[in-house]
C-alpha cells in the first residue's frame, strides 16, 4: 500500500514539475520512484524546458533503461542529443525509434528530417515518403520540403516526391496551383488516371485564380469543347447559375443577396430564350451587389464589348452602366455610357477598353456612374442580353 502511494505521489509530482518547470519537484519525484520511467521522462522534459539539455539527456537515458522499447522516448532522446550537437548519437536514437515502430509516421518523419540536415538526401526523402504514405496529412509537408530542396524546380521536386498515385498527384497539382505554376499544374491533372471530381476541379480553379494564373484556370474550368478567346460565357444569360452565390470561376457570379432581384426572363429578350432582368427596388450599392464575370484576355490589346439593354421606369441620380476592371489589380480599364433612363426599348450599346502589359484577365461587372446624391436610391427595371467581346486591336491600328 505504501509503495503504491509513493508511486502515485511520484507521478503527481512529475506532472507538477513539468507544469511548473520545477527541478526540485522533478528530483523529488525521481527519488520517490527511481524505477519509474515516467518520472525520469518528466525530469528530462523539465530540463529541456529550462535549456539544460545535458541533464535532459541523462534523464531520458535513465528512462530508456527502464522502458527500452518506447519509441517516443527514443525520439525525445534523439532530439535532445541533436540539440547538443551529437548528430551521430541522435541518429542512433532515431534508428531505435524506427526499430520499435517501423511502420509509424512519427518515427520515420523525425529520422528523415535529421538525415536531410546531415546531407543524406536520398535516405532522408525515403523516410519522409514512407512517413507520408503512413500518414497522408504529412503529404503537403513532404511536397513543401521537396520544393525547397529542388530550388523550385518542378521536375526535381516530382522526382523527390516520387508520385505514385492520384492522391499524391492531386496534392502536387494543388501545391503547384498555389505557387502560380499553371502549366505544370495542368500537366499533373492530365496525368491523373481518373477524371477530376467537380469539387477538386473547383478547388484547383480557385487556387489558380488566387495565384492570378487566369488562362490555365479557364482551361481547367472549361469541361466542354475548346473555345476561341476572348469569350463572355453565356453572354445571352441562357443558363444562369442555380446557386447564385457559387463563384464558378468564369461563368456569371451573382453577388446580390436581396437587392436588386436578379433572374432570367424568358418573356422579355433581345434574342435566344432568355435575357437578364434586374429589379431595382431602392439602394443598390453596385458593383458589390450585382453580377460579374472574369474574361481571359491578352495583354496590350484593344477590345470592344457590345450588349443589348432595355429599361423601364428607371429613376435615379446614379444611372447604371457596365465597367471592366483588371482581374489582377482591379484597376478600371473602361466603362460604358449610362444606360438610358427612364425607359427605352431594346437598343445596342458598346464601349472599348485597352489591357495593360500585365493584364491576363478582366472582370466585367455592372456598376453605377458617379451620383451626386448620398445615399442614392434607384428604382425601376432593366434587361440585358447578348453580351459579346471582340478583339479590335488590328482595326484600331489601321485607323
Amino acid at each position: 500500500m505504501l509503495s503504491a502511494a509513493r508511486f502515485g505521489y511520484a507521478r503527481l509530482l512529475g506532472k507538477y514539475a513539468v507544469a511548473a518547470s520545477s527541478i526540485s519537484a522533478a528530483d523529488q519525484a525521481v527519488s520517490l520512484a527511481p524505477a519509474d520511467a515516467e518520472v525520469h521522462r518528466a525530469r528530462a522534459r523539465v530540463m529541456n524546458r529550462l535549456q539544460v539539455p545535458g541533464e535532459a539527456r541523462k534523464s531520458f537515458e535513465s528512462a530508456l533503461r527502464l522502458r527500452y522499447r518506447d519509441d517516443y522516448l527514443w525520439l525525445e532522446l534523439g532530439s535532445t542529443r541533436d540539440e547538443l550537437g551529437d548528430t551521430a548519437a541522435a541518429l542512433a536514437a532515431f534508428d531505435q525509434a524506427v526499430q520499435w515502430a517501423p511502420h509509424y509516421a512519427h518515427t520515420l518523419w523525425q529520422r528523415g528530417n535529421l538525415k536531410l540536415r546531415m546531407g543524406r538526401y536520398a535516405e532522408g526523402f525515403a523516410d519522409l515518403r514512407a512517413a507520408a504514405a503512413s500518414k497522408t496529412s504529412l503529404l503537403p509537408s513532404l511536397i513543401d520540403l521537396a520544393w525547397g530542396f529542388s530550388r523550385n524546380d518542378v521536375k526535381t521536386a516530382e522526382q523527390l516526391i516520387q508520385v505514385e498515385n492520384d492522391h499524391e498527384r492531386l496534392a502536387f497539382a494543388r501545391f503547384l496551383a498555389q505557387k502560380g505554376k499553371g502549366n505544370e499544374c495542368f500537366e499533373q491533372v492530365r496525368l491523373l488516371s481518373t477524371p477530376l471530381s467537380e469539387q477538386n476541379r473547383h478547388e484547383l480553379v480557385q487556387q489558380l485564380i488566387a495565384a492570378k494564373v487566369f488562362r490555365t484556370a479557364f482551361e481547367l474550368w472549361r469541361t466542354d469543347k475548346p473555345v476561341a478567346l476572348p469569350v463572355i460565357v453565356d453572354g445571352g444569360f441562357e443558363e444562369l447559375p442555380r446557386n447564385q452565390f457559387d463563384d464558378r470561376g468564369f461563368g456569371w457570379f451573382i453577388f446580390a443577396k436581396t437587392e436588386p432581384a436578379i433572374q432570367g426572363d424568358a418573356l422579355e429578350k433581345l434574342s435566344g430564350k432568355k435575357s437578364l432582368r434586374l429589379r431595382l427596388n431602392g439602394d443598390w450599392k453596385a458593383p458589390n451587389e450585382t453580377i460579374a464575370q472574369r474574361i481571359v484576355v491578352e495583354p496590350e490589346r484593344r477590345y470592344r464589348i457590345s450588349f443589348g439593354v432595355r429599361t423601364k421606369d428607371v429613376v435615379t441620380g446614379g444611372p447604371p452602366a457596365i465597367a471592366v476592371k483588371d482581374a489582377g489589380n482591379y484597376e478600371r480599364l473602361g466603362q460604358s455610357e449610362a444606360f438610358p433612363t427612364p425607359s427605352s426599348n431594346w437598343q445596342t450599346m458598346q464601349f472599348e477598353f485597352s489591357t495593360k502589359p500585365k493584364t491576363e484577365a478582366v472582370v466585367l461587372e455592372f456598376t453605377r456612374l458617379t451620383a451626386e446624391c448620398e445615399p442614392c436610391p434607384i428604382f425601376g427595371e432593366l434587361w440585358l442580353d447578348d453580351l459579346v467581346i471582340e478583339d479590335v486591336t488590328s482595326a484600331n491600328s489601321q485607323r
